[in-house]
């Protein structure tokens, strides 16, 4: 195992920049998730990481060794893609074995590391079988276990789960993250499924545009983003924003909506007549028999677990999720009630979030 640093990393194609000078520190043991929208240059990075693009500037070390110059097969990595890339023409057991054969290692080691790695993914019965037999999930564990058997420093995940239906996606995050936990190996997990970073990692990294967001723990960024950026980007359903302007009254800071609604200010600190961005998460809002933001109902979702309504206030789209169930009609008017403690405050130009 090792740790990896990516120090004010660049990478350009022709005179197009896709990374902008990239930090991040990834613990020996950890797994971190590298999430945003697509073409935010995460698959690049990852791919830097491998050895499968080249650097344009800046440095990567996986454990004491700089690596920008090495070649991938010296780099001492395993990498599960999002196609699976197994061989059509060799058995379960011939895929996973393929690395091994490659180093020359011996049929005794060999046969040893295969074994191993169908038990710890219950491939044993499979062994025999050829990639077109089997199902997605079954192929993705094959590629998994080809990478386990290699037993490198780090593995590289590259969206290995995008080609996978809803419910096998849930049971392989699992399996993968209970994979990890065995293992201990440093693990890179690349996603534009924010479910899956939160799910999945000890470290997530946001990305826009190649560059770096924000960098913490699962629940850090949720609770804390640094904008709203990354306020709307990690959380399902999507954090709600509503602009308006700080207003000071009577000693107390509340915020002033376009249609006159007034909410307490969640930062007490901004000063008045700023102009800014109320967050908050469908799940902190309250239902109230008047004040709060009044919303018309769009549409209704109950799943069972909970309810799910889309609303529009004053022409902007507002979502809420109750654990109660509710029978809302279309165009019934409802008063939300944001929990305040739970709230954020952006500014309206940059976008950061202001503190409380």
């Amino acid at each position: 195992m090792a740790s990896v640093t990516i120090h004010s990393v660049k990478k350009s194609f022709g005179q197009v920049p896709i990374l902008h000078g990239v930090d991040i520190d990834i613990p020996d043991g950890s797994f971190t998730v590298l999430v945003g929208p697509s073409g935010c240059g995460k698959s690049t990075l990852l791919r830097m990481i491998a050895g499968l693009e080249q650097i344009t500037g800046g440095e990567i070390r996986i454990g004491d060794k700089v690596v920008n110059d090495m070649p991938p097969k010296a780099r001492d990595i395993a990498m599960v893609f999002q196609n699976y890339a197994l061989y059509p023409h060799m058995t379960v057991r011939d895929n996973m074995a393929f690395s091994l054969n490659l180093a020359k290692a011996d049929k005794a080691t060999i046969e040893t590391k295969v074994r191993r790695a169908a038990e710890i993914l219950a491939l044993d019965a499979l062994l025999d079988r050829y990639p077109r037999q089997l199902s997605g999930g079954q192929r993705q564990r094959v590629a998994m276990g080809r990478a386990i058997v290699r037993d490198p420093q780090v593995f590289l995940f590259d969206e290995p789960l995008s080609n996978l239906d809803a419910k096998l996606r849930v049971a392989m995050r699992s399996e993968i993250k209970e994979l990890h936990q065995r293992l201990k190996t440093t693990s890179i997990y690349v996603t534009h499924d924010q479910i899956e970073a939160m799910t999945m990692g000890d470290q997530i990294v946001v990305m826009r545009d190649g560059r770096i967001e924000q960098t913490g723990s699962p629940l850090e960024l949720y609770d804390h983003p640094a904008n709203q950026f990354v306020a709307g980007f990690i959380g399902s359903p999507a954090m709600n924003f509503l602009p308006g302007t700080v207003r000071h009254e009577n000693g107390a800071a509340c915020v002033e909506l376009k249609d006159g609604t007034l909410l307490p200010s969640p930062a007490s600190s901004a000063a008045d007549g700023r102009s800014v961005v109320f967050g908050t998460r469908p799940e902190h809002l309250s239902l109230s028999g008047n004040g709060g933001i009044p919303a018309e109902v769009v549409v209704m979702e109950p799943t069972g677990m909970d309810t799910f309504i889309a609303c529009r206030h004053a022409g902007m789209d507002l979502s809420a999720v109750f654990r109660e169930r509710h029978d809302f009609s279309p165009g019934t008017i409802v008063h939300l009630v944001p929990d305040h403690r739970r709230a954020h405050l952006f500014d309206a130009e940059t976008g950061q979030r202001i503190p409380a």
